[in-house]
């Protein structure tokens, strides 16, 4: 049976209606399955879900405009493209992958994973969770829609430097509103990432099982903690430069016109001071996930656990020091640029205690090298190259040389994607039998892994070479007595075979969820509380809340102290173990229970948050206000407003609502 918050286990058939309260109509018909149920969804799960379907679609956006930028670049004085349509995608390009493609890959397992791994049922405003995904899918519908005006795309970079984006620059006719489309856009994005992040912090802080203190979180779930703060403390920094930039394309005031008295130099500072601590958006999550993948898979406790959690808080901590290292060229002065390149050389200790301990945890262990294996070690590999030359640019005259040239392209590609990307990969292999109850095919997983890493390094490793030999960033065509012919057709090459990596990789996950072999709980012999439910999780997460007595809870309880690490069992062992041995250990509701729960279900069972349209309701009522904003269609902008005043009146006066689960007894009745 389907719910809107999951499957539900068999013996959890019966729903019953929550007694109402301040309802202004009377409790609609539940709907359980088809579109509506995902449209009107609360659940964690199926947001996350909805967060990694979108993230996918747009990662094969950018990387279909990744893949003509690389066309237009393999050969000398090629006139595939246009000057004006490179620069759209390369606008574009950037764009999409970090905020509508990485950003919401991340946001999927921490909607999905980290309420399981805190033991809890829900986040703690499932409303507000849905709410911040239709935003999210609102600002991103907006960004893309200058593909579809007569104007185009943006061309403005997608860093968007002043004054490339007045409307002396940015704007080809009376009327280009596709630059105007890129900054609402990303304004709607960032209410729906600051919601988001309020609401995690508040799940994590208030939400977790008894007896889960905060130095026995997952590193995942404390990652997602420490991104969530890095996101409400970087984002109004950019939320008031795009304001200011607005002003000045809508209103005509002058905050980066130098001819009004503005400085450019302003939204560089504003930009960056929020654009570094957004490389730690995207990386901190990546290093959760590679912090629970490596210590199943060589069996043994994550190595230095307090000191992996200590350098996740000052990654985020030096991440707001060192924003000017991107501006070295621009005249800061030898002091300023001396201060930030302190701070950059001391934000690589942590990130390299990280790796250290991630190498301490495969040391000894037994490792066995399943797909999310691959991956993760893959993410160590490609995350130290680009430290490597990350640490670089915290020299200024090192900086300044390669400041601008395909040398920056290679850093912060080995850092985003080949890490970021490559730990994404591995979270969703190892999650993946949790959440759809299949296993990932093995052998079109490891050759997707190898094509993936081929291809990779193919592409972007000759970037490095092509930098200091002095090919510019951001050129379209260049000539063939430049020396830089070999790299850039070697480089597009590798392109097209990580787009075929990726592409197997994107087919064994179909191809498992339709063929793969059903999973057994807990089917990695697993650690975190997580993988103590069924495959996939029932609507309710636990039919009772765990009691955690211990780090590492699962394995504290499947094998108590006394029993040694070296002997617990490889995963090529568990499908006959579970079969054979897990019986006993298994509720009538399908979840492995501890040795203590914390009390029974309600009397009247488990409460599960109602549907609701009002989320979606509310984002497309932003979506349409700030559309009309754009194109200058003031009565429809005011009637948009007023109806996002509407919506959130009506969700704040749904009430609470919702359904009563009986897990442990589907014969009753009320």
């Amino acid at each position: 049976m389907e719910t809107t918050f999951g499957r539900l286990h068999p013996g959890a058939q019966h729903l019953t209606p929550a007694p109402t309260s301040r309802r202004l109509w009377p409790a609609r018909p539940r709907i359980d399955t088809g579109l509506v149920s995902w449209l009107t969804t609360v659940d964690h799960k199926r947001i996350g879900l909805l967060y990694a379907f979108a993230g996918l679609f747009f990662f094969l956006v950018g990387g279909i405009e990744a893949l003509l930028i690389r066309a237009q670049i393999a050969v000398p004085n090629n006139t595939l493209l246009s000057f004006q349509f490179y620069n759209e995608l390369f606008t574009m390009h950037g764009t999409t992958m970090i905020f509508l493609a990485i950003m919401p890959l991340g946001s999927a397992f921490m909607n999905y994973i980290m309420p399981l791994q805190i033991g809890a049922r829900d986040v703690a405003f499932p409303r507000l969770n849905a709410f911040a995904f239709w935003v999210f899918l609102a600002g991103a519908i907006l960004i893309n829609l200058g593909w579809f005006v007569r104007s185009g795309a943006p061309d403005i970079g997608w860093y968007g430097y002043a004054p490339l984006t007045s409307r002396a620059y940015a704007d080809r006719f009376v009327g280009d509103f596709s630059t105007d489309l890129w900054i609402m856009g990303l304004q709607v994005l960032g209410v729906s990432s600051i919601v988001g992040a309020l609401n995690f912090i508040v799940t994590i802080i208030n939400l977790r099982a008894p007896g889960l203190t905060m130095m026995r979180l997952p590193v995942f779930t404390w990652m997602t903690l420490f991104t969530s703060f890095l996101v409400i403390l970087s984002f109004p920094a950019i939320t008031i430069a795009l304001i200011e930039l607005m002003m000045d394309r809508q209103f005509g005031t002058g905050f980066f016109e130098v001819s009004m008295g503005g400085m450019p130099i302003l939204w560089q500072h504003l930009f960056w001071i929020f654009g570094h601590p957004e490389v730690y958006i995207l990386i901190l999550p990546a290093m959760g996930v590679i912090s629970e993948v490596i210590p199943t898979f060589a069996r043994k406790p994550l190595f230095g656990y307090p000191i992996v959690v200590f350098s996740g808080a000052v990654i985020g901590f030096y991440g707001f020091t060192v924003w000017a290292h991107h501006m070295f060229t621009t005249g800061l002065g030898s002091i300023g640029m001396a201060a930030f390149a302190v701070t950059t050389m001391i934000i690589a200790i942590p990130t390299g205690v990280k790796i250290f301990n991630w190498i301490g945890t495969l040391w000894g262990g037994q490792l066995h090298m399943r797909t999310p294996m691959l991956f993760a070690l893959g993410f160590i590999w490609m995350f130290m190259i680009g430290g490597f030359s990350g640490v670089m640019h915290s020299a200024a005259p090192a900086d300044t040389q390669q400041n601008d040239t395909y040398f920056v392209i290679a850093h912060f590609h080995y850092t985003l994607i080949g890490g970021t990307l490559f730990a994404l990969l591995a979270g969703l292999a190892y999650w993946f039998p949790l959440i759809f109850g299949r296993y990932p095919i093995e052998r079109l997983g490891k050759r997707a892994f190898w094509v993936i890493f081929a291809g990779f390094n193919l592409t972007f490793f000759p970037m490095h070479f092509l930098g200091l030999n002095g090919m510019p960033r951001r050129t379209a065509v260049y000539d063939g007595n430049m020396g830089f012919n070999a790299g850039n057709l070697a480089s597009s090459i590798g392109a097209g075979i990580l787009a075929i990596g990726l592409g197997l990789y994107l087919w064994t996950l179909i191809r498992s969820y339709r063929q793969g072999p059903r999973a057994q709980r807990d089917p990695w012999d697993a650690r975190t509380l997580e993988w103590r439910v069924s495959c996939p999780p029932p609507a309710y997460n636990f039919a009772k809340i765990p009691l955690v007595h211990a780090r590492d809870d699962f394995w504290h309880e499947k094998y108590p102290p006394q029993g040694a690490a070296s002997r617990r069992p490889g995963p090529e062992q568990l499908t006959s173990r579970v079969a054979r041995e897990s019986a006993h250990l298994l509720s009538p509701t399908g979840e492995a229970p501890g040795p203590e729960t914390t009390h029974t279900p309600e009397e009247d069972g488990i409460h599960m948050p109602d549907q609701s349209w009002w989320p979606l309701f509310t984002s497309v009522a932003i979506f349409a206000a700030t559309l009309c904003f754009v194109l200058h269609w003031m009565p429809g902008a005011i009637a948009g407003a007023a109806l996002i005043v509407a919506g959130a009146v009506f969700w704040a006066f749904e009430g609470p609502g919702g359904y009563h689960v009986h897990p442990e007894h589907p014969e009753k009745t009320d």
